[in-house]
């Protein structure tokens, strides 16, 4: 009997508009020598290496214990609704009500669907670079178009109001950004986002998309500031947060937004389709989290600011970096380009950013970021979200790997 020839799998075309995140690639790269018995150094993912605190671990199994197992609402358990509300006016001067706003799988999963629910093919979304690398993917996944606006370090990487006014346009839908930013580590004041404010209220067309996942690690005395505060922002403002930073919770997958009622009844209705409510044990996990005083999140944020401050001084300390002092996250965001044309001992020339990366990881046995996967291709990223013990080593071994490249 003649075996049949089955005719290959044809993928969906909207899977050519994006591609594995570099951040994941370079992680998994690292576990392939690490399997090897590498004695590798990560560097590269944006993990907080705390457990979630034990209270917030204690609420779960009280879920469980009580059979607070079932299918939880779409948008999220009316508690949490509740607690992201109180949470918004006590940390942030926000006033929102439960129905405006809504509980995702993750700060990602918010993102996505308020992308996919506003934006139409052909619209543009002013993206500021450097960028999380996630943002510009589910752009083109909504056959929308991304818009970059560079902000180098020269600007401490941050956008200007009169570049934000240059880059707007009539097709523009949406602008994007995160403050405290990941890879950067830049912080907007309030000053400076006023001045942006008075740019987009030209501009009733554009929605802003606050990306506050970092809130709670910021270093700055003035403490962080949404650009929601601004009242004539507000109705066309989506806040996007989570737990996976500020309560070391990334496993847990819980995030949320807060926007006015119609883009989350929008959400919603994207969501039902998708993922329906996020975990319901983890979701009263969330109201513990943001009901209780911050103090273990305030532990972690002086544990991160002794290592910004170490990781910081370390590699300032390396001829011709330039090295900024971020004010918030867990990330360096080193220019490298003084490196670009040097020779490696087995005599490769460095040309790029992958390239100082790649010499990282096979010489040094450091995993990091290429910037150009932000967004900027002169920097490279390190994620300072390890142990003390991880980042002594790994600057000792950067800096060795530093000095044993040829410049002419």
């Amino acid at each position: 009997m003649a075996t049949e020839t089955l005719a290959p799998v044809v993928l969906a075309q909207r899977l050519d508009r994006i591609q594995e995140p570099q951040t994941i690639k370079m992680a998994r790269l690292g576990r392939e020598l690490r399997a090897q018995g590498v004695p590798l150094i990560d560097l590269s993912l944006g993990e907080p290496d705390f457990r979630t605190p034990d209270y917030i671990c204690h609420a779960a199994t009280r879920a469980m214990a009580e059979g607070r197992t079932k299918y939880p609402p779409v948008a999220g358990i009316p508690e949490l609704r509740q607690a992201i509300c109180e949470k918004l006016r006590r940390d942030n001067g926000l006033h929102y009500s439960p129905e405006e706003t809504i509980v995702s799988t993750g700060a990602k999963q918010s993102l996505a669907n308020t992308i996919l629910c506003l934006i139409n093919p052909g619209d543009e979304v002013i993206i500021p670079t450097p960028f999380w690398v996630t943002y510009a993917a589910l752009v083109s996944l909504a056959e929308g178009k991304p818009v970059y606006v560079k902000a180098p370090v020269s600007q401490h990487f941050k956008i200007t109001p009169e570049q934000l006014e240059a880059a707007i346009t009539p097709k523009t839908k949406m602008f994007i950004y995160s403050a405290p930013c990941n890879p950067t580590g830049a912080v907007y004041s309030k000053a400076e986002l006023a001045a942006l404010a008075e740019v987009f209220e030209r501009h009733p067309q554009v929605v802003i998309v606050s990306d506050e996942i970092y809130e709670y690690i910021n270093y700055g005395t003035e403490g962080h500031q949404s650009i929601a505060q601004f009242e004539a922002l507000r109705e066309r403002t989506v806040v996007v947060n989570g737990f996976s930073k500020g309560f070391a919770m990334t496993g847990w997958r819980l995030g949320y937004m807060a926007a006015p009622k119609a883009i989350v009844q929008a959400c919603e209705k994207l969501q039902s389709q998708f993922t329906s409510g996020a975990n319901i044990i983890a979701q009263y996990a969330g109201v513990e989290a943001l009901t209780q005083p911050l103090t273990a999140t305030h532990e972690m944020t002086a544990a991160f600011r002794e290592r910004r401050d170490f990781v910081i001084g370390s590699l300032q300390q390396i001829p011709d970096l330039k090295v900024p002092m971020p004010e918030g996250a867990f990330y360096a965001f080193p220019d490298v380009s003084a490196y670009f044309g040097a020779v490696t001992p087995d005599g490769t020339r460095i040309q790029t950013d992958e390239d100082i990366s790649m010499y990282l990881l096979n010489k040094a046995y450091l995993n990091t970021v290429y910037g150009s996967a932000f967004g900027d291709g002169n920097c490279i990223r390190m994620s300072y979200a390890t142990s003390m013990e991880n980042l002594q080593e790994a600057m000792k071994r950067i800096t060795d790997a530093f000095a044993q490249l040829r410049r002419s």
